[in-house]
């Protein structure tokens, strides 16, 4: 019997599993919470800025040394044929030229810019803007919807670029969280193909941005994909290198463990997920959520998160959509009314669709899509004093199934078919009453994968394929791949009044968006105020 192992490296833990790469199985289950978590408010007693969320790169370490030794304990470790893992993305870390991280360094242990800036660090709005002012006619940001995120690779660099310029010139390398586990594992640079097309302006035909293109966007950025951004851009899927000597014994696995190319967290519960082909859309839902569709064409689809040829598997364009705010949302709730889940899911299950005259916009993080625009925020329409606090949780809820219809329409809408939907994550596991707001929001069948490990699978099967235990991603995806599922059918008597509500919804949307600037003024005012 042979394993491979997935590791799946979230917001505030990763997750290491076992395979069987016969069946799929999951022999063993590891998790590692990240000791120092997600950093906000302060570095060191020192202020930072609102929208920072920094991290430390030896927390990823330590779900290596502490994960995979447990999980093949049992096992003889001769018996692992592969590795693959993902991440969150876009999340970078500066290097020097030993790939050791800034933050290591004692000169720059206070410097928050040498830190890993986690995907959900949103403090590089005014790069992303400047951005994409200045790139608005080019073609290629098309491929992006039309505009770049402040989560992405560029602005967070140029935000480096200017607080620290010393500190700029300074880094050797920026490099993905994940491509630098990977690079540690095997002692080869390699810049997986997932992270660099969504995140990263690289295309498989034509490479990353001219030089010329970068000058216009900030000096700083002149020849940095053959500097800062050096290495070489690796197929999600194929092999990157196999696992040093050094980290072989802190592992307790062979030398010579073929190593995957890493791919984005979400983007890995794809395969997980069983899915292998065009037309069926995936969620993975958790903190926000990503929706992610394969496609034999590439079509320049307005307001989406990126469109990669082989972003996901060989041989298919992938698409990138999402949600700023999902789970996090209905936690925020939770907590603020310091109420629980199961009290305000009971009583919201008594309310038809519009019984409480409430309709929210789920918007709490920023819009990721259709409007990328992290100054964005949440509302709620329709309170009264006789409002329950579980009528508003409702109707959070049905905002986020609202947000999903919004990206399903604009897909559709621009000649993708999408005939099936496949939801994944530990929400929709938990969450029936949300699945079925789902499935009537969206009067499409919702398929749940009971397994809510989808990204580890995901990143097991990579490693079985460039372990060769398969000749192929659909040979390998349908052995492997999670099977067990609950579906949610529409009920057709919702039907038109959640049409009535969605039409408000996107009216409220049109509003805050076009024709009104009080979002933005809101969160500048807050802005001046912290000066």
């Amino acid at each position: 019997m042979t394993y491979t192992i997935g590791i799946d490296y979230g917001t505030e833990s990763g997750r290491v599993i076992l395979v069987n790469t016969e069946n799929g199985d999951i022999v063993a289950t590891s998790v590692t919470p990240y000791p120092h978590g997600v950093i906000t408010g302060h570095l060191n007693n020192n202020p930072l800025g609102k929208e920072t969320a920094l991290q430390v790169p030896q927390d990823y370490l330590d779900v290596l040394t502490k994960s995979i030794p447990d999980v093949i304990k049992n096992i003889n470790p001769a018996d692992v044929i592969g590795i693959g893992l993902d991440f969150t993305s876009c999340t970078i870390l500066p290097v020097n030229e030993e790939l050791k991280p800034l933050c290591t360094i004692k000169a720059y242990e206070a410097n928050p810019h040498a830190y890993v800036k986690l995907w959900k660090h949103h403090e590089a709005e005014t790069e992303a803007k400047q951005l994409n002012n200045i790139m608005q006619n080019e073609k290629w940001l098309a491929r992006y919807g039309g505009r770049l995120s402040s989560e992405w690779m560029l602005p967070k660099i140029m935000e480096i670029a200017n607080d620290d310029p010393a500190l700029f010139d300074e880094i050797d390398l920026f490099l993905e969280a994940g491509d630098w586990v990977v690079s540690t594992l095997t002692g080869t640079i390699t810049r997986n193909s997932c992270s660099a097309g969504y995140k990263g302006t690289w295309h498989k035909e034509t490479g990353y941005l001219p030089n010329e293109t970068l000058q216009k966007i900030h000096p700083k950025l002149e020849n940095i994909y053959e500097t800062k951004l050096a290495g070489t851009v690796k197929s999600t899927g194929t092999l990157a290198g196999k696992l040093t000597k050094e980290m072989s014994e802190q592992l307790g696995l062979n030398e010579g463990t073929p190593v995957a190319v890493g791919i984005i967290d979400a983007h890995a519960a794809l395969p997980g997920a069983g899915v292998s082909e065009p037309g069926t859309l995936v969620m993975v839902m958790g903190t926000s959520t990503c929706h992610l569709l394969l496609s034999d064409k590439e079509v320049l689809v307005p307001g989406i998160s990126g469109v990669v040829e082989d972003g996901i598997l060989p041989g298919y364009y992938a698409y990138e959509a999402g949600q700023a705010a999902v789970g996090d949302l209905f936690v925020h709730f939770v907590k603020n009314y310091n109420t629980d889940f199961e009290t305000l899911t009971n009583k919201a299950k008594t309310l038809k669709p519009g019984e409480s005259g409430l309709v929210a916009l789920d918007w709490h993080n920023g819009c990721r899509s259709p409007y990328v625009d992290s100054m964005l925020s949440g509302v709620v329409i329709g309170e009264k004093l006789s409002t329950q606090t579980y009528e508003i949780y409702r109707a959070l809820l049905e905002a986020t199934a609202f947000g999903t219809r919004v990206i399903i329409e604009l897909f559709e809408s621009n000649d993708i078919p999408i005939d099936q939907v496949v939801a994944t994550g530990g929400i929709p596991k938990k969450n029936t009453l949300l699945m079925q707001i789902y499935a009537d929001i969206l009067q499409k069948e919702i398929i749940v994968v009971e397994n809510d490990q989808a990204p580890a699978l995901g990143a097991a099967i990579l490693g079985a394929v460039v372990a060769n235990a398969y000749t192929s991603f659909p040979e390998a995806i349908e052995k492997m791949a999670s099977k067990q599922s609950i579906t949610y059918k529409p009920n057709k008597a919702n039907e038109q009044t959640y049409n009535q509500l969605f039409t408000i919804y996107q009216n409220l949307s049109k509003y805050f968006v076009h024709d009104s600037t009080i979002m933005h003024d809101l969160h500048n005012l807050k802005g001046e105020n912290l000066q």
